[in-house]
């Protein structure tokens, strides 16, 4: 396991940061991938415009659980909008790299922060 993947990506799998699920969540969303049958739960707290808190739950590969993990990492703090701007090579980055047929896990982890980011923009509207 170690040759396909970076050490990066193999600590966020090994000890993933903010697992588990947020009480007190503005929103939550849980996107599955039909292909392979990941699942990734996103539940996230915004105050004052940025994202406060974050967890991330997830059942499938190791790339999956590590984008997870460090999707949390990089959405804390950042105001909504930087939070919407985050790119699959921003997270594929920040694992040190996917392997190119495990790429569709920074994109389930991005998937399930726009949709929890679209309940909290609709829960703002007038």
């Amino acid at each position: 396991m170690e040759a396909m993947y970076s050490a990066q990506l193999l600590d966020h799998f090994q000890s993933p940061r903010n697992a588990g699920d947020l009480a007190s969540a503005d929103a939550v969303a849980e996107i599955s991938n039909p292909v392979c049958g990941d699942i990734l739960r996103v539940s996230l707290q915004v105050r004052d415009g940025r994202v406060a808190e974050i967890r991330f739950k997830a059942k499938g590969c190791v790339p999956s659980m590590a984008c997870g993990s460090a999707l949390t990492e990089l959405a804390r703090g950042k105001t909504v909008a930087e939070a919407r701007k985050l790119r699959r090579e921003d997270l594929i980055a920040a694992v040190g790299g996917l392997p190119p047929a495990s790429s569709h896990a920074a994109q389930l982890a991005l998937d399930a922060l726009s949709s929890a980011l679209n309940q909290i923009a609709a829960a703002t509207k007038p």
